[in-house]
């Protein structure tokens, strides 16, 4: 028996220019149905769902184990052609079933694909016929966390902390820094000021260097999968033994970065920002700091509209 159906598709409209949404947003689309004859169908639905989703493979000695983990955030169905409420006959040629949802008003981690997991919102349609497989078909939409300086006081507080080293083989003395950040949170292409107070009482000269490096955790089956790659390194100039300086260094944060994901159960996106004295022959003393990696700040000529936002991890 030839299939009647030519083509099945499902789509939305985009909100905005940027083609993002949020939690709380309306998101309408249309289910497009082209038949090449009258088809009888039982049911016509689409759900809007958004879930998280982890998976890698580990070998111990020749056995193979795969660890898997999933969270659901939401799944709602609306259902367009009821089964079993009169004759459901589609006639032939082309037909839209338009539909509108609200995105659930919750805290969602915004879209992410990485080496071993994703987070993923779509709408899927569904059409059921009788002694058919059902056809089915998928959209997926970008949704952000609108996570920002105002609606998180935590991204305001400052960050400070001191190391202090004594040399030895190849070199004597001590190496020491107090640094500071204004805060934790910064955006998208915007800049950290890094205020670093360096003593050198060794008998060699160091150099202040600055590494911003990512951290991306998987988890399942209690076991962490854990990627990290180098955004960028940056070096100042070198302090002569017995000398101290304060050194003031603006690390700006790259606008293609991901925005961090720190509300998603089994992954994570977090960002590191190392301060370190490189000693020649010696262990470098290092500092450490978290950094919030938030969205760019919408360009106040373009009203409402939100900013570009990429969600891949690694290419």
């Amino acid at each position: 028996m030839a299939n009647s159906v030519k083509s099945f598709s499902v789509g939305y409209n985009p909100m905005n220019e940027s083609d993002i949404f949020t939690s709380g947003d309306n998101i309408s689309g249309q289910i497009t149905l082209e038949l090449s004859k009258n088809c009888k169908i039982d049911s016509l639905s689409v759900k809007l769902k958004g879930k998280a989703e982890v998976k890698w493979t580990e070998m111990y000695g020749r056995v193979i184990v795969t660890y898997h983990n999933k969270e659901k955030y939401f799944s709602v169905k609306q259902v367009i052609v009821q089964e079993g409420q009169g004759n459901n006959v589609i006639g032939q040629g082309s037909h839209v079933f338009p539909f509108t949802f609200q995105i659930p008003a919750q805290d969602l981690p915004s879209s992410f694909k990485g080496s071993f997991g994703k987070i993923q919102y779509t709408l899927e349609a569904n059409l059921s016929r009788a002694m058919r497989v059902d056809t089915k078909a998928k959209a997926k939409f970008t949704l952000i966390c609108k996570r920002n300086l105002n609606s998180d006081p935590s991204m305001m507080t400052p960050q400070h902390s001191v190391t202090n080293k004594k040399m030895k083989l190849f070199t004597s003395g001590t190496v020491g820094m107090d640094v500071n950040i204004a805060r934790t949170g910064f955006h998208q292409g915007e800049g950290i000021k890094v205020v670093a107070c360096i003593q050198n009482t060794s008998s060699r000269e160091i150099k202040p260097k600055y590494c911003l490096y990512k951290k991306y955790s998987y988890f399942a089956k209690r076991k962490r999968k854990l990627k990290t790659k180098v955004i960028l390194k940056e070096e100042g100039d070198a302090i002569p033994p017995s000398a101290g300086q304060t050194v003031t260094r603006i690390i700006t944060i790259p606008p293609a970065t991901c925005a961090s994901i720190l509300n998603c159960n089994i992954i994570k996106a977090e960002y590191r920002l190392k301060v370190y004295l490189d000693v020649k022959f010696a262990s470098d003393p290092e500092i450490k700091f978290p950094i919030v990696v938030l969205l760019a700040l919408p360009d106040p000529n373009d009203g409402e509209r939100l900013p570009a936002y990429t969600f891949s991890a690694f290419a």
